[in-house]
């Protein structure tokens, strides 16, 4: 059986809203992780896009890309708390976050068209997943 929270609204903003309380910033998407992996990840959660740029043989061929994805983590200075001894982190200026970049090496399979969209997931270690779109787009030679 749902919980009302769950079955009223269709969403779970606000599932666990009453059971914890904790002053640590980075404890919030602690419990968004663990309510997308109860219940589902919800419908509205951010995706990150970026654009990859194939020759027109790459695309016929089919090329690895690589690129740096950034990755929320949790400040190792702090610990996600926001704060050191009540002042704020100075490493994440009181958000409890880290930015970490995350090297992504994408196999674009061959005959990929211009303008398509690759979506994935990438799940990295001390980060939360990420949605991705790639966007390809084709670019032909000059001719002189």
């Amino acid at each position: 059986m749902a919980s009302p929270a769950v079955r009223d609204s269709g969403r779970h903003d606000n599932c666990f809203a009453d059971e914890i309380a904790i002053d640590f910033p980075a404890v919030e998407r602690l419990l968004e992780r663990v309510r997308d992996e109860f219940l589902g990840e919800a419908a509205d959660d951010g995706v990150l896009t970026h654009d990859i740029e194939l020759t027109v043989r790459d695309a016929a061929l089919g090329a690895v890309v690589p690129f740096d994805l950034p990755c929320r983590m949790t400040c190792h200075v702090c610990g996600g708390r926001g704060e050191v001894w009540a002042e704020a982190c100075p490493a994440c200026a009181g958000s409890g976050d880290a930015v970490r970049h995350q090297p992504v090496r994408l196999a674009v399979p061959s005959g990929v068209a211009d303008g398509a969209r690759l979506s994935f997931r990438v799940r990295a270690a001390d980060t939360a997943p990420v949605r991705i779109e790639v966007r390809v787009a084709i670019v032909r030679p000059k001719s002189f």
